[in-house]
């Protein structure tokens, strides 16, 4: 998968590692909750330095969420969100075994501790986040779908 050099060179190329697993009531996905932005799904600018799409995804996984042990990535889809000309390339990352929630203390923005934990992908992500988040995970279930 190429991105377009353009949307790196002007930050607006996104990768986003979607992790899921099988709940007691459907498919669920990690979700945290950023303390001054509401509930978000994992994401971040690809860098010019980035191998591959799925490479930024690994890194953006790790540096938000702590997570390192992936097993196994695939590529889904891209998506413009609407939302400042951001393009977000979705990776599925199968994990193994992880917690319900935990915290994890991130550089991002100067230092935040990010609360993660599982969200049911049929349910609406809440009113504490942005449009773009709740786009986001209406097209993830379509893609899902689609791909099945």
């Amino acid at each position: 998968m190429n991105i377009n050099k353009t949307l790196i060179e002007n930050r607006k190329a996104k990768a986003c590692p979607l992790v899921l697993r099988q709940g007691s009531k459907g498919l669920e996905i990690l979700v945290f909750r950023h303390p001054l932005a509401g509930v978000q799904l994992v994401k971040g600018t690809i860098e010019p330095t980035d191998a591959s799409i799925e490479q930024a995804a690994l890194r953006e996984l790790a540096e938000e969420s702590g997570i390192e042990d992936v097993s196994r990535v695939s590529y889904l889809n891209e998506w413009s969100s609407g939302y400042e000309g951001q393009v977000w390339y979705f990776v599925l990352c199968d994990c193994n075994a992880l917690p319900e929630q935990w915290t994890f203390y991130t550089q991002d923005d100067g230092g935040h501790e990010f609360e993660f934990y599982w969200h049911s992908l049929s349910d609406s992500l809440s009113c504490q986040s942005h449009p773009v988040f709740e786009r986001a995970i209406c097209y993830v279930r379509e893609a899902l779908a689609a791909n099945k």
